[in-house]
């Protein structure tokens, strides 16, 4: 059973960071391009960021310079470093996991408050 499980919300100040981490279990991790996505209230979900197997990273045009996606496939993992904040941050943050070109896995969410 496939399993990725978010963590590392928080309630932050405009200008502060988080570290999202992303925990993976049931698949072949090594092999899946995974990605964060963010969903705001009232909000579509949106792409935030993506990291192939081997290392090809992506990024919305509102995160670049500020988050940097990363993964340590030994530890089945996947990271979202989110430096200077800004309140429309503000979201619930899932991971997900590529399989045979769809997002066809999702964690259950992390949620991030970035007050101004």
């Amino acid at each position: 059973q496939v399993q990725l499980v978010d963590a590392g919300g928080g309630l932050v100040q405009a200008g502060g960071s988080l570290r999202l981490s992303c925990a993976a279990s049931g698949i072949t991790f090594s092999s899946h391009t995974m990605a964060w996505f963010r969903q705001a209230p009232v909000k579509e979900r949106e792409f935030v960021a993506a990291i192939t197997w081997n290392g090809i990273t992506d990024y919305a045009d509102s995160v670049k310079g500020r988050f940097t996606i990363s993964r340590v496939n030994t530890k089945n993992t996947v990271y979202l470093q989110m430096n200077s904040l800004k309140p429309e941050d503000t979201a619930v943050y899932y991971c997900a996991a590529d399989s045979g070109g769809n997002w066809s896995y999702w964690g259950q969410g992390t949620q991030v408050t970035v007050s101004s």
